[in-house]
């Protein structure tokens, strides 16, 4: 086992693995920016060493400044959180060009999962189900039009590269095309630094369905069951769950199958996650791959008992895990919310002085984050602030206590996005589990 491990990482996420390693008994190094020195994370860790200043970009998006601590504080791994650096192919390569152990997948595996043309092509190899798509990527405007004349419109034009939704346009006609192929090629150059952008058929109201898998350098993969995401603002998800209410156990063997299947293909290692969207029919089809532990990974381990992130650590020093598929099983329900700092209304974010904090707990209430009375949260970060998690044994169960849990959390100095949350509870469709992608739009 590691004796210290670094973390690239702040908030709720690097307090998550800084518990997990002490509860394997490993040290742990946290990095803070200049704007992050009273941090919680940088009070619990065993060290912290400043890497720059508020900006991400000059801490900890600083593949230079983060090697560079891990060689002066004698650390043997680094673990990347999620965001930042990752699912960053050239830091992954980096750490090991050094010698630093990346809990993670290698820089190889993330950089070939990090396309989705190269990440779809491999899906359709080991006939895991994808939408109907341009099978390369679009270079002309002409070629655009005659693709999406083939493949039937709506249809979306998609970024190779990248995520959260940034280079996507939904296309309805052939009129629609030349404007919105230029404007998503110029959004995935600013956003990413590549233009590549490939076309896809457009899946009416899909659900939001993953799998979370595990893997060691063994071979041996397994899933973890599925996780239900499709509450999202903008893409970027708000409310998850599992099981999910649309996937029964026929269903969820073949998803979990199929990602598996994608794992093994590539020789993927540690925890990673593969994102499908399910149609009203039931139908799935492969979005990307996550290589990374994802911000709802609690819901998860609540329904499976199972600690991914001592898992990912686990794996990444042994080289080797004992979790077989027989013997995961998944019990009750689990929600989780994930509390901004954002108005609720107008979701302008908020920055400031925390005044006041009451968190909600009591039994199957479980909340991840890195906020205390008297912490100021930075504009220069996500806006994440904590995360609510419940556990019970149905769904319907988990709701109320849900809902209970977000009356419970009284915070005071900067506004959050709490009283949504507790409307989408109330909501007669949210608790039918009619859910979709575009869920929020219709109910805000």
């Amino acid at each position: 086992m590691f004796n210290k491990v670094l973390i690239a990482n702040r908030g709720e996420i690097a307090v998550r693995i800084i518990r997990a390693c002490r509860e394997l008994g490993i040290k742990t190094l946290a990095v803070y920016s200049e704007a992050d020195k009273e941090s919680l994370h940088v009070k619990f860790a065993d060290g912290a060493i400043c890497i720059g200043s508020a900006r991400a970009v000059d801490s900890y998006l600083n593949m230079i400044n983060l090697i560079s601590t891990m060689e002066v504080a004698d650390a043997e791994a680094m673990h990347p959180g999620y965001g930042f650096l990752a699912e960053n192919a050239a830091f992954a390569e980096a750490c090991e060009k050094c010698g630093i152990k990346f809990i993670g997948p290698s820089s190889a595996i993330i950089k070939l999962m990090g396309n989705k043309v190269q990440a779809k092509k491999l899906a359709e190899g080991v006939k895991v189900p994808v939408l109907q798509w341009s099978n390369a990527p679009i270079e002309t405007e002409t070629e655009a039009v005659e693709v999406a004349k083939k493949i039937g419109f709506p249809v979306l034009l998609k970024a190779s590269s990248g995520g959260g939704g940034r280079g996507m346009k939904l296309v309805h006609t052939q009129a629609a095309m030349a404007s919105s192929f230029h404007m998503a090629r110029r959004e995935a150059i600013t956003s990413f630094g590549d233009g590549e952008v490939f076309i896809e058929k457009y899946c009416e109201l899909p659900r939001h369905v993953e799998i979370q898998i595990i893997a060691d350098d063994a071979g041996n993969v397994v899933h973890l069951g599925e996780r239900e995401c499709s509450i999202q603002r903008r893409h970027q998800k708000i409310i998850e769950e599992s099981p999910s209410p649309a996937v029964d156990a026929k269903l969820r063997q073949k998803m979990g199958e199929a990602a598996v299947r994608l794992a093994k293909a590539i020789g993927y290692t540690n925890a990673g996650t593969v994102e499908f969207l399910l149609d009203k029919d039931k139908k799935f089809y492969f979005m990307e791959m996550n290589p990374r532990i994802q911000v709802e990974h609690p819901v998860t381990e609540m329904v499976t008992g199972i600690d991914i992130v001592k898992e990912q650590i686990k794996i990444a020093a042994t080289k080797k895990m004992r979790l077989r598929q027989r013997n995961i099983k998944m019990e009750g329900h689990s929600i989780e919310c994930r509390v901004n700092a954002e108005d609720p209304v107008t979701f302008v974010p908020s920055a400031g002085k925390i005044t006041e904090l009451v968190l909600p707990g009591g039994p199957g209430v479980r909340v991840d984050t890195a906020i205390y009375c008297g912490c100021t949260i930075s504009p220069h970060y996500d806006s994440l602030l904590a995360k609510i998690i419940v556990y019970a044994d149905t769904r319907e169960a988990a709701i109320t206590k849900m809902s209970m849990a977000l009356g419970e959390f009284h915070l005071k100095g900067i506004k959050t996005n709490v009283p949504l949350l507790i409307k989408i509870m109330k909501n007669h469709d949210f608790i039918a589990g009619k859910i979709d992608i575009d869920f929020l739009s219709r109910f805000t």
